[in-house]
């Protein structure tokens, strides 16, 4: 029986909650009974743990304090839908209790629940009882009552486990759709099943298995649950944000705007996860550009398992749907003009199209349905402005946020006409955010940078618009962005060669490519692109 946690415990700890929440994984999405699908809350809560123990396991920090800290960034960077984001705030105020060179014992675990408690509900927008936000408090508080009495570690995990139960058991008369489903809150349960592997890893022993919290259901209603939210709703948007603080303020107003389920958190270095859910999807993922830069975009329809929402059309208006691309070269142009975008030129130390422009681009095409392709991370303001703009006077505009070109031929290569709208936004946001890019350049001045110091004439090679090469030839800097881009694999290498790209070069890439990966294809275009003699894409 454990005193303390130290490092080995963090671990073990990290493992049987995996292994736990894999185990009793379709039991929690069965539970979940909120009156719009997606009945994941058991995947969502392992996807989160399983992200925070993969953290742990790449850092593998020598001190206990330094594997909460781990687990907890991890967790809140790994976190899928509500209960994982609200999962990861508990883990950060254990982690937050627990300075470097403390005693991680029952007092501070105690402090630690209450910490996590307060962070969670502090993450919601609309906080409601019931759910796993109860199910913590009413943990946390146990724990505190024992640790102000003296208990030691053990009798405070399993205080703190037997009150979750208890709470876990009254969340039916809390909520009275769990009443009317005869069934216990998902997310609860999934907490349950962290406090239990705690309380096992701490007292050494194989803790009885917990009954089956549901009960026997008509198949409507299993087939109308989904973790959090309202039935107004038909999508799960959720990505990672780096931006400020202040700019993550007016983001929480305008995201409570659109929908609802909102749980924005921060990880620290200016790093957010956000979750909401809402009919339009391109306005929550507009809103994340404006406030920053989002990463990791997921978008779920609910509407897989039950009626569409009301709020999104089911049939095409007659204006049809047009993409509106900016391209910065010749080139390019033809590109998405073959695709059967409008092109605006521009980008790419050219003066980029203003919101005017666009919207004048937008009103020429006659469709009602727009999607604009920025291909650029300093347009991505002015597309959010213009959609934001033309949506006021009745179409229906989103934004796929393409950093660069790579990442809108990705994205319009996927889209589909017959699709509805929403579901074509979304394969083409996922596509853009797939595709991760890279670009190469010239230094005009010195300057110090990721990589090291520059001297003007250097040649920086770039990846998701970070310097991490300095090199002296262009072909000599995009052969190594290849490399460092298919370390993490890739089946397909776009290569756009600007117009100051040194000749012979595609060949070069095209053959360098064929002797170190074999198995990836390479498609070569003329994008005619000035700054840049090449960019670079991989799927």
């Amino acid at each position: 029986m454990l005193a303390a946690l130290d490092p080995s415990a963090i671990r073990r700890w990290s493992t049987a909650t995996l292994a736990a929440l894999e185990t009793y994984r379709q039991e929690i999405d069965d539970l979940n009974v909120f009156p719009v699908p997606d009945g994941d809350t058991g995947t969502n809560l392992a996807l989160t743990v399983r992200a925070a123990t993969a953290a742990l396991g790449a850092a593998w920090p020598p001190d206990t304090a330094g594997c909460l800290a781990v687990l907890a960034r991890g967790a809140v960077l790994g976190a899928r839908g509500s209960s994982g984001v609200i999962l990861s705030q508990i883990l950060r105020g254990v982690a937050a209790a627990c300075p470097a060179e403390s005693e991680v014992d029952g007092a501070r675990i105690a402090a630690g629940l209450s910490r996590g408690a307060e962070l969670a509900y502090a993450a919601v927008a609309a906080p409601v009882e019931g759910t796993i936000l109860s199910v913590a408090r009413a943990a946390a508080d146990a724990a505190g009552g024992l640790a102000a009495g003296g208990a030691g570690l053990a009798a405070v995990v399993e205080g703190a486990a037997t009150e979750a139960a208890r709470a876990l058991a009254r969340t039916p008369s809390q909520l009275e759709v769990l009443a009317r489903a005869g069934v216990v809150d998902a997310g609860g349960r999934g907490l349950l099943v962290v406090l239990d592997a705690l309380a096992a890893v701490v007292t050494g022993r194989v803790l009885a298995a917990r009954e089956p919290q549901r009960a026997a259901r008509p198949q409507q209603l299993l087939e109308t649950a989904r973790e959090t939210g309202s039935s107004e709703f038909g999508y799960e948007v959720q990505y990672l944000l780096q931006a400020e603080d202040a700019a993550v303020t007016r983001l929480r107003v305008d995201l409570a705007g659109l929908g609802d389920s909102l749980v924005v958190v921060g990880a620290g270095d200016g790093q957010w996860n956000v979750h909401v859910h809402v009919n339009d999807v391109g306005a929550a993922l507009e809103a994340g550009v404006e406030a920053g830069r989002p990463f990791r975009i997921t978008v779920t329809r609910f509407a897989d398992q039950r009626d569409r929402p009301p709020a999104v059309a089911t049939t095409p208006p007659a204006g049809g749907v047009a993409i509106v691309a900016v391209a910065p070269g010749e080139g390019l142009a033809e590109l998405f003009e073959s695709e059967g975008a409008r092109v605006v030129r521009g980008g790419a130390g050219q003066p980029g199209p203003s919101t005017a422009e666009l919207l004048a681009v937008i009103g020429g095409s006659g469709a009602d349905r727009v999607v604009i392709v920025p291909n650029s991370g300093d347009l991505l303001a002015v597309a959010g402005a213009a959609a934001a703009e033309a949506r006021a006077g009745g179409r229906q505009v989103s934004v796929v946020p393409s950093r660069s070109p790579v990442q809108g031929l990705a994205a319009v290569a996927v889209h589909d006409p017959g699709r509805r709208f929403d579901d074509d936004v979304i394969a083409m946001t996922e596509a853009a955010a797939a595709t991760r890019h890279a670009a190469v350049t010239v230094a005009v001045r010195e300057a110090l940078t990721m990589a090291g110091r520059c001297a003007a004439g250097d040649v920086l090679g770039l990846v998701e618009s970070e310097v991490v090469l300095v090199g002296e030839s262009v072909t000599g800097v995009s052969r190594e962005l290849v490399d460092r881009l298919l370390v993490t694999g890739g089946e397909l290498v776009t290569v756009i060669i600007g117009a100051d790209a040194p000749e012979g070069l595609a060949a070069v890439l095209g053959r360098h490519v064929l002797a170190t990966h074999p198995e990836v294809e390479v498609v070569v275009y003329p994008g005619g692109q000035p700054i840049y003699p090449v960019l670079l894409g991989v799927e």
